[in-house]
């Protein structure tokens, strides 16, 4: 087992998206990301050397990371607030180990489509996943992949995971969809793939490769200076595709009227 797979790491990759109707289109880009081990991040950034760390928890830097930006978004430390939904989904016994996939905050500026957390037993056998999508309005809704706190899968083996979109993300597509998910474990690599279907028919794939890096002032400093401003970038690229399907004739689907006051919710994914 590597080195990087029990601590936390930076992923340098790429985010490739690709629609087939009604409006065709495929893009891909490049993205960095950060795998934090939830229970020792703190310990972790302490720990990098130099008098400039790059990194802090709750508190301005180049990069940063705030319990502000996942899970409840209430300021409070990540660990009870997983336990405490994890529970609702039938994982009675409190993880052993918490990771979270997300792109940290770049001088002060943050945005995450989707964030994904993974939770682990005393054998290290991924026993939850936890997709946090956010969309541009302010809203985020949690995809809970369970399995009543048994194992996925075997470690190295690849999980598959559907369910129904329950959170208004495009305006662009509307809600009677399917979520089709595939991913493992992540390590030495990061790979998940979202493959979307409307009324049974595929309309849009999602997916992202990346390799990781020991967190160190090191690669923080490289992956400033490769991808600045990497949440602006998704932010602005969201939007200029979004004015695109509009000006090629997208259909415009407001917010559904249940949704539209809701701040969070969370629903179920399920192993296929």
């Amino acid at each position: 087992m590597s080195g990087y797979e029990k601590r936390s790491a930076v992923y340098f990759g790429s985010v490739m998206h690709q629609r087939m109707f009604p409006v065709h289109y495929a893009f891909q880009y490049k993205v960095m990301s950060l795998r934090v081990e939830v229970d020792r991040i703190e310990e972790e950034i302490g720990a990098l050397k130099g008098f400039c760390k790059f990194l802090s928890l709750n508190r301005f830097n180049l990069y940063s990371l705030n319990y502000k930006d996942f899970g409840a978004r209430d300021g409070k430390p990540w660990r009870p607030w997983l336990e405490s939904l994890l529970a609702e989904y039938g994982v009675e016994k409190a993880p052993k180990r918490i990771e979270l996939v997300c792109s940290p905050r770049f001088l002060g500026i943050v945005f995450n489509p989707l964030a994904v957390w993974y939770a682990y037993d005393e054998q290290d056998r991924m026993i939850a996943v936890v997709g946090e999508v956010s969309n541009t309005f302010g809203q985020w809704h949690h995809y809970v992949l369970s399995n009543r706190g048994k194992p996925l899968s075997a470690q190295a083996c690849k999980v598959q995971a559907k369910a129904d979109k329950a959170f208004h993300v495009s305006p662009f597509i509307d809600m009677d969809c399917e979520y089709r998910f595939r991913l493992k474990a992540p390590g030495d690599t990061f790979h998940l793939g979202i493959y979307q279907s409307c009324r049974k028919q595929p309309m849009l794939v999602a997916t992202q490769a990346a390799t990781a890096l020991p967190l160190t002032r090191k690669s923080l400093l490289r992956a400033a200076l490769a991808m600045p401003f990497n949440s602006l970038k998704v932010l602005t690229m969201i939007h200029w595709w979004a004015l695109k399907i509009w000006f090629l004739g997208g259909k415009f689907h407001h917010t559904p009227k249940k949704q539209a006051n809701v701040k969070y919710s969370h629903s179920e994914m399920l192993l296929c």
